[in-house]
């Protein structure tokens, strides 16, 4: 285990100079676990608690008094300043009878917005607060129609006097389109309004070339992975961004999610899951998923909707096995939404509003407890909470079980940065105030060793510069660590890079991107990267969770082994590569499959590329036959071509012929290509590049999901 190859940190299509030193840094705090009731204060913060009380059969407990609580922050105990209780009927409300005067009055439009009356004030006495919010992204034209059909039957069969509704729907992007009402005049109109068919065309799986996926007559088909990454963490980032709307209401709030489920792609950020679930807890959210898919058969055969299988899996089971398997990681998501929340998934059943009701039913009577903490250290730690009965009572409390304190960066010293730096990497909290993207690859060094290139992209919109009309000055550290399968650290790394810009740059920064890039050496294996960036000038953190695997590629395939496909459209002279010539031997250049020649290659993560650049491919071929007429030779045909969405050939390259083996590599042939973009429409494509051992008869097709602008 090591680190390979100095750092890369460029900006959009320029390099920056950055320095090398490690110098410590903090970790940007979440907001305070908790809204502050009635007023704000300085030296002060109302801590709001939830409590929902139950006997053992699972009854709500309602008479229970002030002196029946002890409340604890960390072990020790709390003064009590706020007391109510919330009771909550789950009777229907009797039907609508409209008047003359109601027929003709002027509906009112909806408040967008969700408001309250002073921050963490409780405002919807005795009220259960619901929101509907339809992810109409996630779902195709049926399952958005059922939805929208079992909401307008809640609102007409059962919803009941202490119901309050919010409607909130993410397609783009996150709308709020009405606030808490009890109006179901005006529920019922939002619901009916619903842009049905928005959206839908994102709802379908990625085809990903597999012999048991539907066959649709296509000539090549796309792994859409890079884009449902990214897909995925917008759906979790709109349900965070709910949940923050939600957070200035301190009463208990139950969020249905209408999904048609959350695909899981080939390399996760579990980091956006758990910030997901975070923001929920502290805005005493529980997530309710209903899975407007409803009951679903996977016939082998294939449906009247979906046709039938491309290969033999119809036959032997794989198919069945398949389809079961991407059901079940589709409402894996909901599930974990569910359970660390405190909701439940409603699967598998086409009578959606059920789900509704059990929402309603788990949502009885609680109290609201709230003190003032006897800690004020804004020191942005996580405080535990307990809640206890007293006086010999007994019952089952639920609550969240804490909160991050405020944290005032600019009191930080430099061991206080450095500390919290290091609790961040490893708490099970992450942070996602810095979105990022990380891809890891793969390269065979030798039968036991693997060179893992990490790249990682920040957006510059999210980054503070100082002093910008003059040009920009920011400061990053970056910190990641690598987990084998027994949670053992074999792999780390550790920088801090000042990063100046000029005026021009610096103004142009929110339409560009920083990228760094890391490189370490593993066996074959199961991994876990744990990878932090902070900024250092406001203490804004981002945190991605990805876990890896990397092949044993020594063994004898019927298929023609490669190593990743890097997918590129910049390269950096090695000069500019930060501490490279002088950190790195010239030995370990020489043998990273990133550097070629003098320049060294910028992975694309986003796979989104501009008609004025050049795509650049390259890879690793393994173990392809010795050429008989040159045993040091090997005869390797390669081309590209790239499909546009209606499966028509836009572009077509090669075939070129590698032939040489690499000098520091054993038993490989690298493999470059260059393809200029200039003459491509604007749009999405699938590029697939078709690699042949012409002497061994082997064959490879990686292919990836691409964006021309």
């Amino acid at each position: 285990m090591r680190k390979t190859l100095g750092r890369i940190f460029v900006i959009g299509l320029s390099a920056l100079i950055a320095t090398g030193q490690q110098a410590p840094a903090p970790r940007p705090a979440a907001p305070a676990g908790a809204a502050k009731i009635t007023t704000f204060s300085a030296s002060t913060s109302l801590v709001v608690v939830d409590v929902t009380a139950k006997d053992k059969s699972g009854n709500p407990i309602e008479d229970l008094k002030e002196g029946d609580f002890t409340l604890l922050e960390d072990g020790k105990p709390q003064k009590i300043s706020v007391f109510e209780f919330e009771k909550l009927t789950i009777d229907p409300a009797p039907p609508e009878r409209p008047t003359l005067e109601d027929a003709n009055a002027i509906p009112e439009a909806p408040v967008k917005t969700i408001t309250a009356e002073a921050p963490g004030q409780v405002q919807y006495h005795d009220k259960r607060l619901m929101v509907l919010f339809f992810d109409l992204g996630s779902m195709g034209i049926p399952e958005q129609l059922r939805a929208q059909e079992s909401a307008l039957k809640f609102l007409d069969e059962q919803i009941t006097t202490s119901d309050m509704v919010a409607i909130m729907m993410y397609t783009a992007r996150l709308q709020v389109l009405t606030d808490f009402t009890a109006s179901r005049g005006t529920l019922r109109d939002i619901i009916q309004d619903l842009p049905i068919g928005e959206m839908a065309e994102l709802a379908e799986m990625a085809d990903n070339g597999d012999d048991d996926n539907e066959d649709n007559g296509a000539a090549f088909v796309a792994d859409e992975s890079e884009f449902n990454i990214f897909n995925t963490d917008r759906k979790l980032q709109a349900i965070q961004d709910a949940a923050k709307k939600l957070s200035a209401l301190p009463e208990k709030k139950a969020l249905i999610y209408f999904s048609s489920g959350l695909q899981k792609t080939g390399v996760e950020n579990h980091a956006q899951l758990e910030a997901t679930i975070l923001m929920a807890s502290r805005s005493n959210v529980a997530i309710y998923p209903i899975d407007a898919r409803g009951l679903m058969a996977a016939p082998p055969g294939g449906g009247a909707g979906k046709g039938a299988s491309r290969g033999t899996g119809i036959y032997s089971g794989s198919q069945h096995n398949s389809q079961r398997n991407a059901i079940n990681d589709s409402q894996d998501t909901l599930v974990s939404l569910a359970a660390d929340t405190g909701g439940k998934a409603f699967l598998d059943s086409n009578d959606l509003s059920l789900g509704l009701k059990q929402a309603q039913q788990e949502y009885r009577s609680y109290y609201v407890l709230g003190y003032y903490t006897t800690n004020t250290a804004t020191d942005g730690k996580y405080r535990h909470i307990a809640v206890k009965l007293n006086n010999k009572l007994t019952g089952k409390l639920e609550h969240r079980d804490g909160y991050y304190a405020d944290k005032i960066w600019g009191k930080f010293n430099a061991q206080d940065k450095e500390q919290k730096l290091m609790e961040a990497l490893s708490a099970g909290t992450p942070m996602t105030e810095i979105p990022l993207a990380l891809e890891v690859d793969y390269f065979r060094l030798t039968p036991s060793a693997y060179f893992v290139p990490v790249s990682v992209k920040v957006p510059g919109s999210a980054i503070s510069m100082a002093d910008k009309k003059r040009g920009g000055e920011t400061q990053f550290d970056f910190l990641g660590q690598i987990q084998d399968e027994r949670k053992n650290v074999v792999g780390n790394v550790r920088d801090f890079i000042k990063v100046k810009l000029d005026a021009g740059d610096a103004e142009k920064l929110a339409r560009r991107s920083f990228h760094y890039d890391a490189g370490f050496t593993l066996p074959p294996g199961k991994y876990r990267m744990k990878f932090l960036v902070r900024e250092n000038l406001s203490g804004k953190m981002g945190t991605f969770d990805a876990r890896f695997i990397i092949p044993d590629l020594t063994a004898d395939s019927g298929m023609l082994k490669t190593s990743s496909v890097i997918w590129s459209s910049q390269r950096e002279p090695i000069k500019a590569v930060v501490g490279a010539a002088e950190k790195t031997s010239k030995k370990a250049v020489a043998s990273n499959p990133l550097v070629i020649g003098d320049q060294k290659v910028v992975p694309s993560i986003t796979k989104v590329f501009h008609r004025g650049q050049s795509l650049f491919v390259s890879f690793d071929v393994y173990d392809a036959a010795p050429n008989p007429a040159d045993p040091h030779a090997r005869k390797v045909a390669v081309s590209m071509s790239l499909i546009d969405q209606k499966g028509q050939k836009a572009f077509e390259a090669g075939p070129l012929q590698a032939t040489e083996l690499a000098s520091t590599r054993p038993n490989t042939v690298p493999v470059e290509m260059q393809v200029p973009l200039k003459g491509l429409a604007p749009g999405r494509y699938i590029c697939q590049i078709n690699v042949i051992d012409e002497i061994g008869r082997k064959f490879a097709f990686p292919r990836t999901a691409m964006v021309v602008q």
